[in-house]
C-alpha cells in the first residue's frame, strides 16, 4: 500500500476543517494510493490523464498538465509542467499539487523516482484493456471527490463500447495490420490497447504474438502476413516531430491483399493512441473501416 500525506489536510487543518474523510483507490501499479481528503490540486503528466481527469469531473481541480494536454479545451489554458520527456519539477512543487497523476509508460523512470522526493502522492495511469478507462474514471473520480460525475462518464463509456462490440465484434474477422511508425517499421502487440479496439471490432491483429509492445519488425514479415487491412495513427491535435507514416508506400506491393482492395486506413491518432474516453469514438471510425474492408473484398474473409 502506497499511504502518503496529502497537502489537502494541511489546508483543511489549516483552516480548522478537520472532519474531511480519506479517500482510497488503487491505481495501475497495482498500489491503494489514500489521501486524507478528496485532491484540490492536480498535476497531470500525460495527455490522456488530462483527459480522464476531465471527464470524470476533476478538470476545475487540474493545476499543471504535460504538453499535449489539448482536450478538452478548457486543458489548454492549464500551466505546463514539461513534457512527458523532461519535466519541469521545479515548477510541479511550486504549484503545490496534493495529487499527481503519472503515466509508468510515458514519464521517464528517474523523473519518476525524484517525484517521489516530493513527498506527494502518485497514481500511476496506465490502462491496457478498453474497459480498464471506464475503471480508470471510476477510481480518480474516488480521489477527486467526484465519484457520481465519474460513474457517469464510466457508464456512458462502457455503453458506447457494448454497442460496438455487440454490432461488430461476431462479425467476419479482417486481418489487420497496424503501423505505428514507418522508419524502423514498429507495430503493437496483442497486449496493446489498440489490438483490444481491433478484436472490438472483429479484426485480428496479425502481430498480437509479438514481443515487447510496440515491436520492430520488417518489409519482408508485413508481405508474409499479407493483413486484409492496414491501419496507422493519422495527424490529430498531436503534432509529432515529422510527418506520420504514409501508408500510400505499401502501393509498391500491389500483391497485399490490402493494397489490392484499398483497405489503407488512417484514423486520428488522438482518438486511437490515448488510453482515454475518446478512443470509444476511434473504435467506431476503425469499426466502420473494417467493415468496408469486408465489403471491398467479401471473398476473401471467411464466415462464421
Amino acid at each position: 500500500m502506497r499511504c502518503l500525506p496529502s497537502l489537502a489536510l494541511v489546508a483543511a487543518c489549516a483552516a480548522g476543517n478537520v472532519h474531511a474523510e480519506p479517500v482510497s483507490a488503487t491505481d495501475d501499479d497495482g498500489d491503494t494510493v489514500t489521501l486524507a481528503a478528496p485532491a484540490q490540486r492536480v498535476v497531470s503528466l500525460a495527455p490522456h490523464v488530462t483527459e480522464l481527469i476531465y471527464a470524470a469531473g476533476g478538470g476545475a481541480k487540474l493545476v499543471g498538465a504535460v504538453s499535449y494536454s489539448d482536450y478538452p479545451r478548457e486543458a489548454q489554458a492549464v500551466p505546463r509542467v514539461g513534457d512527458n520527456r523532461a519535466l519541469d519539477l521545479e515548477r510541479i512543487a511550486a504549484l503545490k499539487p496534493d495529487l499527481i497523476v503519472v503515466w509508468r509508460h510515458g514519464n521517464a523512470q528517474q523523473q519518476l523516482d525524484r517525484l517521489r522526493e516530493l513527498h506527494i502522492p502518485l497514481f500511476f495511469s496506465e490502462p491496457h484493456r478498453l474497459d480498464d478507462v471506464a475503471t480508470s474514471l471510476t477510481r480518480l473520480g474516488m480521489l477527486l471527490g467526484t465519484a457520481k460525475t465519474a460513474q457517469d462518464a464510466a457508464n456512458a463509456y462502457r455503453s458506447k463500447i457494448a454497442q460496438l462490440r455487440a454490432t461488430y465484434a461476431q462479425r467476419a474477422p479482417v486481418s489487420v495490420f497496424y503501423e505505428v511508425w514507418d522508419q524502423p517499421l514498429m507495430t503493437i502487440n496483442g497486449e496493446h490497447m489498440i489490438s483490444d479496439v481491433i478484436a472490438l471490432c472483429g479484426g485480428r491483429n496479425v502481430f498480437a504474438a509479438l514481443r515487447p509492445l510496440v515491436p520492430t519488425l520488417s518489409t519482408e514479415a508485413v508481405l508474409a502476413a499479407n493483413p486484409a487491412a492496414i491501419v496507422t495513427a493519422s495527424q490529430g491535435a498531436t503534432a509529432p516531430d515529422r510527418p506520420l507514416p504514409a501508408l500510400e508506400r505499401w502501393r509498391a506491393w500491389p500483391q497485399l491483399n490490402a493494397v489490392a482492395h484499398a483497405n489503407l486506413y488512417a484514423i486520428d491518432g488522438d482518438l486511437l493512441t490515448r488510453p482515454g474516453p475518446r478512443i470509444a469514438q476511434g473504435a467506431q471510425q476503425l469499426c466502420e473501416d473494417l467493415q468496408r474492408a469486408r465489403a471491398n473484398a467479401p471473398s476473401t474473409h471467411p464466415t462464421n
